[in-house]
């Protein structure tokens, strides 16, 4: 359906993709996976030829199929468009598609009076919603499809999900959903930048996510045995030479010049163990694994009285402007405590958690970390994040800052970049480092690991789930949910319900 040969994409000078070959065949689902950074989104649009920043040389053919595509980002242009012109707009056969449309429409769990709002005006997950409902209705041959999940409730993730499994169109996606990845990829495209990031890698395998992570694993830990192996050998004959050649040198200055023949003998050993250095040096060693799952984080061990309350809300209404989103909020959290709130794209999760940063921001006896759903609203784009995240700019806070930007793989030359230019899983890696140097006891986190690597969350959630402080998030991440969060709560239009991690998957009637 779809083959890629010998695809090398560039940047400036810096090489995203190298040589790169792929067939996309029917009904396979292939999923692209990567650091933020490593050219995902690029190598999407360098195969549809909508990529203006980047240089791509190689093939593409697709035998006449068309394919559809759905961006990480839309447009300002599409942005302006109501809902309904954005469906249809230079369509043909609106009549013949209405029974697909109302279908669809109901499965997403969208009203009618959506179709007369602008697209800016409606929230992310349901910006993907419409995107989706346009690919279906187009009945491309071909999906392409960016972070579909990203911003999606859990329901319509769900919805993805057997979406992505039954339909017969060959799909080529990126996510970083890792229970995604599991229940719908029949293979994996993983590119990698190494050597801190000045060289690319890439990997094709038709296995399962997985798979692909045991596969990975074990060649990983074959690695690391085989470069510690080699390395304790090389300081061993190192060393063995150090000591010969000490004895040679000292020899040498200590023989009389009255023994020519023995001066001439150990001249001719020093050049023998010159020679040998020069072999050893030579030689080439496994490296050590150089992976995006060998970040490293932690969090502050705060401390936070246990009875402590840190939230009572009760009978709270939550708006926007005139709206009323739900009627009537009550929650109470104490400390050390993870809860997380979950309902569908519009319930005013944003909004609540937003609500609860206002008044526990107030208060003297809590250190308050927030990470925003929207990056924008906390990052300054022009800055650097060494200028973002300084606060004195003395040498040793900008050595710890440095510290924990590179344990989090971010290249020293990123460090130096105007925010603006860098990856959203960047942003977020820049946004967790402020909420370590805050020493915070209480973090709201709304779609903490949406952004990053499928390989790199299980660290990040680790962290979290060690982090002794008050967790508030907002998450639609199942990983997330079943290792970091102790209770549950579903947003609705009547308040706030607490669940259980089966009720939330649907696991139980």
């Amino acid at each position: 359906m779809l083959e890629a040969s010998h695809i090398t994409i560039t940047i400036g000078t810096r090489t995203l993709i190298d040589d790169l070959s792929f067939v996309l065949n029917k009904k396979e689902k292939i999923a692209i996976i990567g650091e933020e950074g490593d050219g995902k989104s690029t190598l999407l649009k360098c195969l549809l030829g909508l990529c203006d920043y980047a240089t791509m040389t190689g093939t593409v053919e697709t035998k006449g199929k068309r394919i559809g595509y759905l961006p990480q980002f839309l447009d300002d242009a599409e942005k302006d468009k109501t809902v309904f012109t954005f469906l249809f707009e230079n369509q043909e056969g609106y009549y013949e598609k209405v029974n697909d449309f109302y279908r669809y429409l109901r499965e997403l769990k969208l009203e009618d009076e959506i179709l007369d709002k602008p697209m800016f005006v409606i929230s992310g997950g349901e910006q993907i919603k419409i995107q989706l409902l346009k690919l279906l209705l187009d009945k491309y041959d071909i999906l392409f499809l960016d972070e579909p999940s990203n911003n999606l409730d859990l329901m319509t993730i769900l919805w993805l999900e057997k979406f992505i499994q039954q339909v017969d169109l060959p799909i080529l996606y990126i996510s970083h959903d890792e229970v995604l990845l599991e229940n719908t990829a029949t293979g994996i495209l993983h590119l990698e930048q190494v050597r801190k990031k000045t060289c690319s890698r890439h990997t094709f395998l038709r296995v399962g996510y997985r798979q692909y992570v045991d596969l990975r694993l074990r060649s990983l830990v074959k690695q690391e045995q085989q470069a510690s192996f080699e390395e304790k050998e090389y300081e061993k004959k190192q060393k063995k030479l150090d000591q010969i050649t000490k004895k040679v040198e000292y020899r040498q200055e200590t023989i009389s010049r009255r023994d020519p023949h023995g001066g001439r003998l150990l001249k001719k050993k020093m050049h023998n163990l010159k020679a040998q250095a020069r072999k050893l040096e030579a030689i080439s060693l496994t490296e050590y694994p150089d992976v995006e799952e060998s970040i490293r984080l932690s969090f502050p061990q705060v401390q936070v009285p246990r009875q402590k309350k840190i939230l009572d809300l009760k009978d709270f209404p939550l708006k926007i402007g005139d709206k009323h989103l739900s009627s009537s909020i009550t929650l109470t959290v104490i400390g050390g405590e993870h809860i997380a709130i979950v309902g569908e794209n519009g319930s005013g999760k944003t909004t609540l958690l937003k609500e609860i940063a206002k008044q526990l921001m107030m208060r003297t006896d809590l250190v308050v970390g927030y990470f925003a759903q929207n990056y924008d609203e906390q990052l300054d784009e022009e800055q650097t994040p060494l200028a973002f995240l300084a606060t004195s700019g003395e040498k040793d806070e900008l050595t710890l800052i440095r510290t924990q930007l590179g344990n989090l793989k971010v290249a020293p030359w990123e460090m130096e970049m105007p925010i603006r230019l860098l990856s959203g899983g960047t942003k977020a890696k820049i946004l967790l480092v402020k909420l370590y140097l805050s020493q915070a006891n209480v973090l709201l986190l709304d779609e903490v690991t949406r952004n990053l690597s499928p390989l790199s969350n299980p660290v990040i959630r680790q962290a979290l789930k060690k982090y002794p402080g008050v967790i508030i998030s907002i998450s639609h991440d199942r990983k997330f949910l079943a290792e970091v969060v102790d209770r549950y709560y579903a947003l609705t239009s009547d308040g706030l319900h607490e669940r259980t991690l089966e009720q939330l998957f649907k696991l139980d009637a």
